[in-house]
């Protein structure tokens, strides 16, 4: 079988291999600075305004990474010694160095997680007694929206309340990694506010399905924000004339939001073609942009996944016989097609 060859190569690694567009880098060489530890870049302001706004939260902090907000995050609620309730698949478990603990000093309790989401009842397996002076008390939740490893499953802002009114009520704050929580919204219709209302601080990233080449930024109270401020500094986030790449986030957020309806299309496209080839692919309940498929043995896997790259078509690799694709704004739903039929024909050669 023959395709077009203009269409590859097919970068399907992850969501954060966009590069800006001509109109986004436009917007970044005419953005306005200044310096950003001073307080002095109105661009910055700008952007941080405007993601508070989109949140429903009070004020905002651009940061340089999702690892970094995340980070900023703990550090601003927690003491060392604290302990944070998180998912045992969740990014900030698996994906982010540990800084929460050799940064932080902040002691991991992992709870199951496998629809994105631990349950109530998960939940109060996991919670230490505060009553017990051998156990680090726990101090926050924190929760993932999309949740990657699970398919970029989105979860409901009923599911987020539900778990959040758990943690108020036993004195638990609640952070969320929302780096993808626009595909949430965009997958399930909602307001990105909806999913946050009960939410003490969450970190929303805008170079991934939204295409800037850098930046996250935190949203959650004033005086929150205020504090976070300080550690943003500590841990060398401190950034100066960043109205260059807060102007890409600028028009990010005001341009390619609606447009992930379009990566939910092509991630759902490649899905039933890999499927219809027999492939072993993960069902998410609430699939945005993502896809996750599976071969039976590491010899056929690595056949596989080294014949589509010498095809042009890329994807990750997690472990010695799973792989994960991830649909953006770089890819036309016309290449995501050609790329999944590359994968399903080298899968039938197997």
């Amino acid at each position: 079988m023959s395709f077009e060859t203009d269409l590859f190569p097919v970068d399907l690694r992850s969501d954060t291999v966009t590069k800006p567009s001509a109109e986004m880098r436009k917007a970044i060489s005419e953005a306005e600075v200044g310096d950003d530890v001073f307080g002095e870049d109105p661009t910055v302001r700008r952007l941080e305004k405007t993601a508070a706004e989109m949140l429903g939260k009070e004020a905002a902090l651009y940061v340089i990474s999702g690892t970094q907000g995340n980070l900023v995050s703990l550090l601003t609620h927690c003491s060392r010694g604290d302990a944070v309730i998180l998912g045992r698949d969740s990014h900030l478990a698996n994906m982010e160095g540990g800084g929460l603990a050799a940064l932080g000093g902040i002691v991991p309790i992992q709870a199951d997680d496998p629809k994105g989401l631990p349950s109530v009842a998960e939940l109060d397996l996991v919670l230490p007694p505060t009553d017990n002076v051998h156990l680090a008390r726990a101090r926050i939740l924190c929760v993932e929206n999309t949740h990657s490893r699970c398919g970029a499953h989105a979860s409901s802002p009923e599911e987020i309340f539900g778990v959040a009114a758990w943690a108020h009520k036993r004195g638990l704050l609640v952070h969320m990694d929302g780096a993808r929580l626009f595909n949430a919204a965009v997958a399930l219709k909602a307001k990105p506010s909806e999913f946050v209302k009960e939410i003490d601080s969450v970190q929303i990233c805008l170079s991934k399905g939204l295409g800037a080449p850098m930046g996250s930024l935190i949203c959650a109270s004033s005086a929150f924000i205020h504090e976070a401020r300080f550690w943003r500094k500590k841990v060398g986030g401190g950034m100066r004339q960043a109205g260059i790449a807060a102007a890409a986030g600028l028009f990010a957020l005001s341009n390619n939001v609606s447009r992930l309806a379009d990566d939910h299309a092509s991630a759902q496209s490649i899905f039933t073609i890999l499927k219809g080839a027999g492939i072993q692919v993960l069902e998410a309940e609430r699939p945005t942009n993502m896809v996750y498929f599976s071969v039976s043995d590491e010899r056929s896997a690595n056949k596989l996944f080294a014949a589509c790259r010498k095809r042009g078509v890329f994807f990750g690799r997690i472990s010695p016989v799973m792989f994960r694709i991830v649909t953006h704004l770089d890819v036309c739903g016309k290449q995501a097609q050609a790329a999944a039929k590359v994968i399903a024909e080298e899968y039938g050669a197997l």
